[in-house]
Order: structure tokens, then C-alpha cells, then sequence
């Protein structure tokens, strides 16, 4: 049995998290949370997730700085991850290392797809 794709949400915002959460889960995706970004690594080495959400514009630490230490980090260069924010600072994710990036407000619907191949374009 093959064990869920895991997604790890990197978001402080509660409220937000919960929606992607669900929404997530009914798409077929076991959820990690983790709202500090200066938890990602530890985190990451625990949870292993198959790609990380993250917004941009966390209480302890810019997304942006967690986004280049994960791309620094061997083990870590190849995860795929989406930055989220409300401004659109894509062409500064873009350039950190991001595999994709999302205004908010984004159509929670289509993250599963989104994200399934990503999934899909690491594993080949």
C-alpha cells in the first residue's frame, strides 16, 4: 500500500491553515504543519514531506530565507515548493529556488493537481 503524498504547510495564518488542510486532505494528501519557518528544517527531517507550502511573510522569519536554506541543504534541493503571499514577489521566489508561486487569494481547488505534479516531476 502506497503510503499519501505529504504536504508540509509552512503558514502562521490559523484560519488558512485549517482551510488548506481540509481541502488538502480530501484531495488525497497526508498534511504536516509547521508555523514557524525557523522550524522547517527540523521539521522537514522529521516529517519528510513531498513538497512544502509556504508563505511568504512569517511571524519569526521571511519564507524567503527558510526557502534558501532548504535549497542549501542536499537532502532538501530537489523538494518541490510553493510560495504563497498576498503581494506578488514571484520573480524573488523564483530566483530563491521556488518551483511555483501563488497570489493569495488562489483557487484552492487546483492546489492538488499543482501539487501532484510536482510530486510527479521530483520523483522522475
Amino acid at each position: 500500500m502506497n503510503a499519501l503524498p505529504k504536504v508540509m504547510i509552512v503558514d502562521d495564518d490559523r484560519t488558512t491553515v485549517k482551510l488548506l488542510q481540509t481541502l488538502l486532505e480530501m484531495d488525497g494528501f497526508e498534511v504536516a504543519l509547521c508555523p514557524r519557518g525557523g522550524q522547517v528544517m527540523e521539521r522537514a527531517r522529521v516529517d519528510a514531506p513531498d513538497l512544502v507550502l509556504m508563505d511568504y511573510h512569517l511571524a519569526d522569519v521571511k519564507g524567503l530565507e527558510v526557502l534558501v536554506a532548504l535549497r542549501a541543504d542536499p537532502e532538501f534541493a530537489d523538494l518541490p515548493v510553493v510560495m504563497t503571499s498576498g503581494l506578488d514577489v514571484s520573480e524573488e521566489c523564483k530566483a530563491a529556488g521556488a518551483d511555483e508561486f501563488l497570489i493569495k487569494p488562489f483557487e484552492p481547488g487546483s492546489l492538488g493537481a499543482l501539487f501532484t505534479a510536482l510530486i510527479d516531476r521530483r520523483a522522475c
